[in-house]
């Protein structure tokens, strides 16, 4: 194999490897202490949605006067937000305050993590519904011995 055939063959595959990764985004969704349930299930919707795409969310609480003495209620909305994006995506910074936003970054899982977590959730459901009719079963054979 000659010099120049073996660049153009690397070169062809460096091409094919560029062509097929993606480059990662970060979107950005920004609250207020005083976002309401509905806003909230919107904008975590929104986030899952971006998370499913391949892309890091930033999640900011921007707080306005009298709302910086109460940072704790800022901290807990984005560990709420957190846990309605655990399906998909990892926190990856805790909440942190800067100036006057506190921010924190959630990472998306990949695939094979999306599928064990999936098949860890169907198998504690179908152990949930085992266990209930194990229970619906004892439940009317102790019925009909106490009538005896």
């Amino acid at each position: 194999m000659d010099y120049g055939k073996f660049r153009f063959e690397q070169a062809k595959r460096a091409k094919e490897a560029k062509k097929n990764q993606r480059v990662m985004e970060v979107k950005e969704i920004r609250m207020s202490p005083g976002i309401g349930d509905n806003d909230f299930n919107t904008k975590l919707k929104n986030a899952v949605k971006f998370l499913g795409d391949g892309d890091r969310v930033k999640v900011t609480v921007r707080f306005r006067g009298r709302e910086m003495a109460h940072t704790d209620i800022g901290k807990d909305i984005l560990r709420k937000f957190a846990e309605g994006c655990g399906e998909v995506g990892n926190m990856d910074k805790d909440p942190k305050l800067e100036g006057r936003n506190m921010s924190m970054f959630i990472s998306p899982k990949s695939q094979a993590q999306i599928q064990k977590a999936a098949k860890e959730k169907k198998r504690k459901q179908e152990e949930a519904e085992r266990a209930a009719r194990e229970a619906e079963a004892k439940a009317p054979a102790a019925e009909a011995s106490s009538e005896e």
